[in-house]
């Protein structure tokens, strides 16, 4: 069985991501680090559209935690391996580098950029062991064009794109794409403090993105129909 785990599963984006996959036919595996009950209505609504979800609670910054949690799983599915991967766990402390506090910069990176790596290093051998595999990190235009006030938060994501670019390279060979999805501002509970008014005004659409857009997005990088599609960063922008 082809298992796909989602990283901040819970809410926002990973929640839909889960039901995008769950109708998709993967069985999904929600990964929070401490809202349990976001995770619980995330499984809640996949199974009542007829899909099948478990939870994997762990702390993607944390090595030990990451390694664990996969490693116990792996043990008790020895016919099943995880064949997606969508990296979306990430956080925002945004600042202004100089007021910007050692903890802020640490945390971010830990989140975005050392999850993406803890989780995947775990994941790709299996992968390409099964000659299949779908690894689809959830990045951020301002990874590509930077931000100000998130000199943290760009620095973590312009490095999950070249952690994306490398390692496709390494995997085509035995069928793994390794792809990376770009949104602008799109409406979450990570967005919810930003002024949608003032800022909807420099998207050309003229508006956010809605979290089952960038869901969709994912669901043809993770299907077959991509398997030609690697090492690309795709912006999901309202045309940012």
């Amino acid at each position: 069985m082809k298992y796909s785990l989602i990283t901040g599963g819970s809410r926002g984006i990973g929640r839909a991501i889960c039901l995008k996959l769950s109708e998709m036919g993967y069985p999904v595996i929600i990964n929070y680090a401490a809202n349990k009950d976001a995770a619980m209505e995330t499984k809640r609504l996949v199974e009542e559209n007829g899909g099948t979800a478990e939870f994997m609670p762990f702390d993607v910054g944390s090595m030990e935690e990451v390694n664990n949690a996969l490693n116990d799983w792996v043990e008790k599915h020895p016919d099943d391996y995880i064949a997606v991967l969508v990296n979306n766990a990430g956080i925002r402390k945004d600042n202004l580098m100089f007021w910007m506090s050692d903890d802020e910069w640490h945390n971010v990176l830990d989140t975005s950029l050392n999850g993406a790596f803890y989780t995947t290093r775990a994941l790709v051998k299996y992968m390409m062991n099964k000659k299949f595999g779908r690894v689809i990190n959830i990045v951020s235009i301002s990874g590509v064009n930077g931000m100000a006030g998130q000199t943290n938060y760009a620095a973590a994501k312009a490095g999950v794109i070249g952690m994306t670019k490398a390692l496709a390279l390494e995997a085509a060979k035995k069928q793994v794409t390794v792809n990376a999805v770009a949104p602008g501002f799109i409406e979450t509970d990570m967005t919810k403090d930003l002024n949608q008014d003032e800022l909807k005004k420099i998207v050309p659409a003229n508006r956010f993105g809605k979290a089952e857009e960038v869901a969709d997005l994912v669901g043809f990088l993770a299907s077959e129909k991509a398997g030609y599609v690697t090492g690309q960063v795709v912006a999901i922008s309202g045309g940012l």
